[in-house]
This record gives structure tokens, C-alpha cells and sequence, in this order.
């Protein structure tokens, strides 16, 4: 796969991932892995990444004597997500496309 085309789709999956509730790092890591492995590394610099460009804030919070970072997704963050369904349906329109022709040649 396309390592942009993967790296936006993370993006994503990340922003899905808090979109109903405040999340912190291995929460998060946990409720993708039925859909996407990802590692500690890649989340924490998918996080940064994104509240840089402002889709989620961050707060920290103690928890049983540690400090833990919970990510917030902003309304840009939300307006991503959106923005992306409206993108894949044109990419799933362009698959049924060629998947068409591959079924027509057989």
C-alpha cells in the first residue's frame, strides 16, 4: 500500500478512535487492534501530528499515581472525518469501476 495513502488512513483511524469520548494512548491502541495493528511509536507520532495540525487537544490527568495524556478530537478533527467518507465513497466508486472490468474479461 501507498505509504501516504497508509499514513492518512491511520490519521483516521486515530480521530475514529476518540470521536465519541476522550481517549489516552494504549486505550486507544486497544480498541483499533480488531481493525489495524499499530505500535506505541507510530500512535504517539500519529498524536503529535495531529494536534499540531489542531484535530485533537491534549490533556494530562493523574491515574493511580501516574500522569496520563488524554486526547480530545477538536471540530476540525470531526470535520476530517467527515470530510474522508465523503472521499472514500468516491474511492469505492472507482474500485467498482475496475473491479467491473476485471469481471467483464473473465
Amino acid at each position: 500500500m501507498d505509504i501516504q495513502l497508509k499514513r492518512g488512513l491511520l490519521d483516521i483511524c486515530v480521530l475514529a478512535a476518540i470521536k465519541d469520548g476522550d481517549s489516552y494512548g494504549y486505550k486507544i491502541i486497544k480498541d483499533m487492534k480488531p481493525y489495524v495493528e499499530m505500535s506505541e511509536s507510530t500512535l504517539y507520532t500519529i498524536l503529535k501530528r495531529l494536534e499540531t495540525a489542531k484535530m485533537l487537544t491534549v490533556r494530562s490527568s493523574e491515574h493511580d499515581g501516574r500522569l496520563r495524556k488524554y486526547y480530545h478530537i477538536t471540530e476540525l478533527g470531526l470535520r476530517r472525518i467527515e470530510e474522508f467518507k465523503a472521499e472514500w465513497r468516491e474511492v469505492m466508486l472507482i474500485y467498482q469501476f475496475v473491479s467491473k472490468e476485471e469481471e467483464d474479461n473473465d
